[in-house]
């Protein structure tokens, strides 16, 4: 049977640099196949390969067949949605800001599939309700989590039925209840088809079965059964990704400064509109104090965070900032997704000069600042769009760091990283919060990773009654 995709000595270079080193595997009907590695290994280059979307800059060699020919030979644009579909790794890149969310969906039914209006609604109406995501059909995706517009990306991408799916990181920011339902609903898209996923998430490789490839640094470095490759790794770097999941990390303790009360939280209930998310809310920050919240998407972990910094208004209660004198921007918000909250129309170093500019700050503290976030100089002439997602966190948290803040709302900081990556960002932003003297408020989804790291931990559910221990 001719594979769906086959891949064969595929290298890509870039002005000499090689990004991908002689990759070879197939993908079979029925048979899902995995690709594992972290950020920058290559692997979203490898299915941009596939699709026949790599820019002309890249030097490419070996052979790319979709469907039994040759992406080269070729253009894959007659079979893009209905035979073959690619989700993207950051959902802001693939949606219409400007168009309500079920539009999104329903307009890929009408003009791919062909259907009229009333069918199309119906069904993009169907797939948001499948996803969680129905009360939120007539907003515009700037209104959504990002958790909840990875979901609606994968309903836009996967309606029009086309059953060769690949999926690059699409549970990144997503709760454990969605990433289980995300994966099962890419297991029925692909049926009669097949599914390459492009993931760092154990948990996600393990769900999906099939075959599995891991890969470091454009090199192959494992392949195999799934089940096999990862309950019996050989190669160490496998078992390297495999415990370097927040169950296994281990934190190194840093020094506290000295404990100031900086905000307290009176009977606080929370929401947005008149929709209350949680209520009972009681908590002191604390100067150098890691405070955690956890729950599932939609519980309001977000909205937690904005109501702190005075974003949005309590629906109920108080809340009294105690430490005086401070100033506006030194109450901030480090955002969950980097491309989202920064242009990527000018360079790092237009800016971070911005920055200086408009708060008047010490510019002799940005290299050491840099040399502690293993940010290179050099990174600084390029845009946002030219660099990797830890990078881009790194360089927002080198630009947050710069304003001294007291409080720090990182909001799902780590979820679009890495397990590498992500245990870098969180031991300097707890390194450093604890050095300086601030209150970090660190939102996850991930019960794990707020448990390892956290002082104080605030848990939310759906049940509007919050639990702070």
């Amino acid at each position: 049977m001719t594979p769906l995709i086959k891949v064969q000595d595929l290298s890509i270079h870039y002005q000499g640099k090689c990004l991908v080193n002689q990759v070879s595997f197939s993908v079979e009907k029925g048979r899902p196949l995995t690709i594992l590695g972290q950020t920058g290994s290559g692997k979203t280059l490898i299915a941009k390969a596939i699709m026949g979307l790599l820019p002309s800059v890249l030097t490419v060699s070996g052979v790319v067949e979709v469907l039994g020919k040759p992406v080269v030979a070729q253009s894959r644009s007659d079979l893009w949605g209905k035979s073959i579909t690619m989700l993207p790794q950051e959902p802001w890149h693939s949606l219409d800001p400007l168009m309500a969310n079920y539009q999104q969906v329903s307009e890929v039914y009408e003009l791919v599939k062909g259907e009229n209006g009333e069918t199309a609604f119906n069904h993009a109406i169907e797939d948001l309700d499948h996803l969680g995501l129905k009360d939120s059909a007539l907003k515009r995706p700037t209104e959504l989590s990002g958790g909840m517009a990875q979901r609606l990306a994968i309903a836009s991408a996967t309606a029009a039925g086309a059953n060769l799916v690949i999926a690059d990181e699409p549970t990144k920011g997503l709760d454990t209840s969605r990433r289980d339902d995300i994966i099962q609903l890419l297991k029925k898209s692909a049926q009669g088809g097949s599914l390459l996923t492009i993931t760092h998430d154990i948990d996600v490789a393990q769900q999906l079965g099939g075959d599995i490839l891991v890969i470091k640094n454009g090199d192959m470095i494992e392949t195999g059964v799934a089940e096999s490759v990862l309950t019996n790794p050989q190669a160490e770097y496998t078992k390297e990704l495999i415990f370097a999941a927040p169950e296994y990390w281990q934190l190194e303790p840093a020094p506290v400064a000295e404990r100031r009360a900086i905000l307290q939280v009176t009977d606080l209930t929370i929401g947005r509109g008149k929709n209350a998310l949680s209520s009972g809310l009681n908590l002191t920050c604390h100067g150098g104090e890691i405070i955690g919240v956890v729950g599932d998407s939609g519980c309001g972990k977000s909205t937690f965070g904005d109501t702190l910094l005075g974003l949005l208004s309590p629906l109920k209660g108080t809340i009294k900032p105690i430490l005086e004198n401070t100033k506006p921007h030194q109450w901030l918000k480090l955002f969950q997704d980097p491309p989202s909250s920064l242009s990527a129309h000018v360079t790092l170093q237009t800016l971070l000069n911005d920055l200086v500019k408009l708060h008047k700050l010490d510019t002799q503290k940005i290299a050491p600042l840099m040399k502690k976030l293993n940010l290179p100089e050099s990174i600084l002439q390029r845009s946002a769009k030219e660099v990797s997602g830890g990078e881009l966190q790194r360089f927002s948290i080198l630009r947050a760091l710069l304003l001294e803040p007291v409080f720090l709302f990182a909001d799902e900081p780590t979820s679009r990283l890495d397990p590498f990556i992500a245990k870098e960002i969180t031991e300097l932003l707890i390194a450093l919060a604890r050095e300086q003297g601030c209150a970090l408020l660190i939102v996850s989804h991930d019960p794990a990773l707020i448990d390892k790291c956290c002082d104080t931990v605030i848990r939310l559910d759906q049940q509007k009654q919050a639990d702070v221990v």
